[in-house]
């Protein structure tokens, strides 16, 4: 049974989530506050957290950044807060979905379906290389040269896609579609945020790039 960490400081939606996950065969822990959740994901590491965003003392902003120090569970943050701009910061503070307050419970089941899904380990591990970059589907770990990387659930999701397709140049929309499985919009710049991750991690040794920009289509992975 895959267990859900809820960290969310609204009584009403905390025990919304609590019951409604539980029913969907979910095992549930919810905590009010950060630290306690943080508390939790220490001594009981879940399979995915629900996070709220705006919580007094620890927000959810900076419960994301110290979860990310020690963990690459799948973060799903809860927000009033709807702007693109707002979208990013949560995004670029490491979680991997972001679901705007009032929610539908069956999007936010949905989200967090295709957020286990993508992070669960792949029943055939391969070894995906393409150049000096390997790939590892079992351990979802990433190798350039001499140097083996960790990477967060969408940064995976994507650099899977791009090794998989390497030399074809992939549009904006076909990259939102298979790696968010839903279309952010045509403002945002999330798939350039987490470009741009990868970009970091990718060539943290001064290796040659590899993910190329190809202005007003998309991003393709390929040798100079």
């Amino acid at each position: 049974m895959e267990q859900i960490l809820v960290i969310e400081d609204d009584p009403a939606i905390r025990d919304l989530l609590r019951r409604g996950l539980a029913y969907e065969n979910y095992k549930v822990t919810a905590t009010a506050d950060g630290p306690s959740g943080l508390a939790s994901a220490r001594d009981n590491p879940p399979d995915l957290v629900v996070l709220d965003w705006m919580m007094p003392g620890m927000d959810g902003l900076e419960v994301c950044r110290r979860l990310r120090t020690v963990s690459n569970v799948p973060i799903l943050m809860l927000t009033a807060k709807d702007s693109v701009s707002d979208r990013v910061i949560g995004l670029e503070t490491g979680a991997d979905d972001y679901l705007v307050k009032p929610f539908a419970f069956p999007e936010l089941l949905a989200r967090i379906h295709a957020l286990l899904r993508r992070s669960a380990p792949s029943s055939k591990p391969e070894i995906l290389r393409y150049a000096d970059l390997q790939l590892d589907t079992g351990t979802r770990l990433a190798r350039r040269t001499d140097r083996t990387f960790e990477l967060t659930a969408k940064e995976y999701d994507l650099l899977e896609y791009l090794i998989r397709n390497p030399r074809q140049v992939l549009t904006r929309e076909q990259i939102l579609d298979r790696v968010w499985g839903y279309d952010f919009g045509g403002e945002s710049n999330v798939l350039e945020v987490y470009v741009r991750y990868l970009r970091q991690k990718t060539e943290a040794g001064n290796e040659a790039r590899l993910i190329h920009t190809v202005r007003g289509v998309g991003y393709v992975l390929r040798e100079e």
